[in-house]
C-alpha cells in the first residue's frame, strides 16, 4: 500500500486507459464505426478527506460502451469546470461525440472540441441564460419529432419525443443543430404525470447522425454514473474507504476503473457477479488480463 501511495497518479492512470483503449481495439475484430461517443462526468472519493481538507475529486471520461478512457485529479483548490479540456487533451477525438453536464457547457470547451475533430452534445441550462432563451423560443410546435422511444421500469412509463433544428445562428461555438427533449414520466401507481423539457446544442451536421443515435447518446450519457461510479460505491464500497495517504486515494480508483472496464469489455452486466467469479480462482485475474502463467519448470537444485 505505501508502494501505491506514491505512485505518479498521472502516470498510473495514463498506463491503465492506454491498456484498456488497446484492449477495446483488440475486440472490435475489424468492425469500424462511425462515431464513438465519451461521456465526462465527475466523482468525489468522500472517504478521502483528511485534515479538514477537501476530499479528493476525480473527473473521468467513458466511452459509453464502459471502457475509462481518461481520469485526472483535480487540484485542491480549483473544481471540476476547468480540468474538462485537460482530461481529454492528448486522446484521439476524430468522430467522437463528447457528451457531459450543463457545468462543462462552456464556449471554451466547445471551441476546443471542435479544434481537434471532435463534435459535442452540449446540455442547455440556467447557467446559459441568453443560449437558454435562445433555444426555447424556436418554432418547436412547428418542427415534427426525429425519434421516438418509450421505457417501462418498476413503477414507472416514460415517453420520449427528439426534435431537431439545423440552426447556425446559436451563440455556442460550431453549434449546427438545436435539440429538444421532452419526456412525460408516469407514475403507474398514483398515474401521476411529469413533463420535463430539456434543450441541447449539437455540433453535429443535419444528416450525420440518425434521431435514434442521438437520442441514444443523450441517455447513454448517465451511464458513466449508473455503470461507473455508482458501481464503485455499491460493489467496491469506494465511498467507505478511508484511505488518504498520498496518492493512494486515485491509484484504488483507477484500479478499481481497470476491473469495471474490463469485465464491460468482456460482456459482463453484474460486476459483482463478475468479481465474485473472478476471486474463486487466482487465474482468472491474469487470463482477463491477457497475462499467461509460464509453464516452464525451474530447476532450483542446480
Amino acid at each position: 500500500m505505501r508502494l501505491l501511495g506514491r505512485l505518479d497518479g498521472d502516470a498510473f492512470d495514463n498506463v491503465i486507459c492506454t491498456f484498456l483503449q488497446a484492449r477495446t481495439h483488440s475486440r472490435q475484430s475489424g468492425e469500424s464505426r462511425r462515431w464513438r461517443a465519451v461521456a465526462v462526468d465527475g466523482k468525489q472519493l468522500r472517504g478521502s478527506r483528511a485534515g479538514g481538507g477537501k476530499a479528493v475529486w476525480l473527473p473521468a471520461a467513458m466511452d459509453h460502451a464502459g471502457t475509462v478512457i481518461a481520469q485526472r485529479q483535480i487540484d485542491a483548490k480549483s473544481n471540476e469546470t476547468p480540468a474538462f479540456i485537460p482530461l481529454l487533451d492528448g486522446l484521439p477525438l476524430e468522430n467522437t461525440v463528447v457528451t457531459a453536464d450543463a457545468a462543462h457547457t462552456q464556449h471554451a470547451n466547445g471551441q476546443w472540441l471542435r479544434n481537434h475533430g471532435a463534435h459535442y452534445i452540449a446540455v442547455v441550462k440556467g447557467n446559459h441564460p441568453g443560449l437558454l432563451r435562445q433555444l426555447r423560443q424556436l418554432p418547436w410546435h412547428d418542427i415534427g419529432p426525429d425519434h421516438k422511444d418509450r421505457t417501462r421500469g418498476r413503477g414507472w412509463l416514460e415517453v420520449r419525443h427528439l426534435k431537431t433544428v439545423a440552426f447556425r445562428h446559436l451563440d455556442y461555438p460550431g453549434a449546427r443543430q438545436a435539440l429538444r427533449v421532452m419526456r412525460w414520466r408516469m407514475d403507474l401507481t398514483s398515474k401521476k404525470i411529469t413533463i420535463e423539457r430539456l434543450y441541447f446544442a449539437t455540433s453535429l451536421p443535419p444528416g450525420a447522425a440518425t434521431g435514434e443515435q442521438i437520442t441514444g447518446w443523450i441517455r447513454g450519457h448517465w451511464k458513466i454514473e449508473n455503470q461507473l461510479h455508482h458501481v464503485r460505491d455499491t460493489t467496491f464500497t469506494e465511498d467507505a474507504s478511508t484511505t488518504h495517504t498520498g496518492s493512494l486515494p486515485r491509484v484504488m480508483a483507477s484500479l478499481r476503473n481497470l476491473a469495471i472496464s474490463v469485465f464491460r469489455q468482456d460482456d459482463h452486466i453484474n460486476i459483482a457477479a463478475a468479481c465474485r467469479h473472478t476471486a474463486r480462482d487466482p487465474q482468472r485475474p491474469l487470463t482477463a488480463l491477457g497475462i499467461r502463467r509460464s509453464t516452464r519448470q525451474i530447476d532450483y537444485t542446480q
